[in-house]
């Protein structure tokens, strides 16, 4: 039965950005929905075929995205389609607001496994945030934690990484230890300063508010009223993994991200390696698995993410 769907779209000014430059929103929509057909006269979309109730669903939440201030693109068009043929309300998903970038920029979940991802570290201890690479798993981590020292939840943000040998040795690097370890702290550094200007992360630094160190550093310490993230976890050993989940204090929260994918540690015994299972059922604690679905760089790294899946 052939479904007939109608959408008054509330103002013409919302009629360019919602079909795009050159009508190209409307085009990704039309390819993604091979059993409809779109019709467009004036502000009244109409729409017929098998596909008529999601694709009229589609354009629903794209309007309601554009009146909650959303900017779209192919990309979030794409990610909003990705989630109406998922039976998820994008407008939900994309309008969670994070944090409030120096900037200006508002930091928000861009998929929902980033909604679930967020979620799950505002509502647990300690959150597993694995996955593929762009899909936000320390970008977003690092937000939270900026997000938790803002509202005084936290006294401290702790950002570390093991300082593994991939492909480098740490004694071919110029300087002292901090010298040494800091191309491995680079990206944690960068994420900082897309959250907050370079003056007012270099004064949190200096005060120790914020702290960047290698997982070697931890040992021995207990991290009390601390926002700790353990970036890029598939590279410890079990022995460090079970070092730094014992750290966490009262009044502190973790996050540990990683991709199983990308071990580079020695003998290829990885700390993440089976630890669902061991530390299922604990209260406080969640996995969140991310996948090529909630890539939010250039479309080529989710096919880049899915044929390297496919060829595994």
């Amino acid at each position: 039965m052939t479904t007939q769907v109608k959408i008054n779209v509330p103002g013409n000014h919302l009629m360019v950005p919602l079909l795009g430059h050159r009508d190209a929103h409307l085009r990704l929509v039309e390819d993604a929905f091979a059993d409809a057909s779109v019709h467009v006269r004036g502000n009244e979309i109409a729409i017929g075929g098998g596909d008529a109730e999601r694709v009229g669903r589609l354009f629903s939440e794209l309007v309601l995205l554009l009146q909650q201030g959303e900017r779209l693109e192919p990309a979030v068009v794409s990610r909003t389609i990705d989630m109406v043929k998922a039976d998820e309300r994008p407008s939900e998903v994309l309008a969670a607001e994070v944090l409030r970038s120096a900037r200006g920029r508002t930091v928000r979940p861009k998929s929902s496994g980033q909604k679930r991802y967020v979620d799950a570290i505002a509502g647990n201890v300690i959150t597993f945030g694995l996955g593929p690479a762009g899909t936000g798993k320390s970008w977003l981590a690092v937000a939270m934690a900026m997000q938790a020292l803002q509202s005084k939840q936290v006294d401290r943000i702790i950002l570390t990484r093991p300082a593994v040998e991939a492909g480098e040795r740490l004694g071919f690097l110029p300087g002292d230890l901090m010298a040494k370890v800091d191309p491995y702290l680079r990206p944690l550094y960068d994420a900082l300063y897309d959250m907050v200007e370079p003056e007012g992360a270099q004064r949190l630094l200096e005060r120790g508010t914020v702290e960047v160190a290698p997982l070697a550093f931890m040992r021995g310490r207990t991290l009390n009223s601390s926002f700790i993230i353990l970036d890029e976890a598939q590279n410890t050993t079990p022995e460090q993994m079970k070092m730094f989940l014992t750290r966490i204090g009262f009044g502190s929260k973790a996050v540990v991200t990683g991709d199983t994918t990308q071990v580079d540690v020695p003998g290829g015994r990885s700390g993440l390696g089976g630890l669902e299972q061991v530390l299922a059922g604990i209260d406080g604690l969640a996995f969140v698995r991310l996948t090529s679905r909630d890539v939010v760089r250039h479309r080529i790294v989710a096919d880049i993410v899915d044929a390297y899946e496919r060829g595994s």
